[in-house]
């Protein structure tokens, strides 16, 4: 992660979608860049809890999570 990026870092969200407590809950969320994830590779390996992810990134630049 970046040093000027901390766990406040959060995005705002569309005016239409600010009132509902579940995206009032995803602004508290720390945000990743994916960038700082992949750190110039297509796809990287994730353990979480014992099992290996895929974290990959499509031509058209979406994200893809695999078991």
């Amino acid at each position: 992660m970046s040093p000027e990026r901390n766990q406040a870092d959060t995005h705002p969200l569309p005016p239409d979608t600010q009132d509902s407590p579940d995206a009032r809950a995803l602004t508290a969320l720390p945000v990743l860049p994916s960038a700082d994830l992949l750190r110039g590779q297509k796809a990287v390996a994730i353990d979480h809890n014992g099992s290996l992810y895929r974290l990959q990134t499509t031509r058209q630049g979406k994200l893809i999570l695999t078991k």
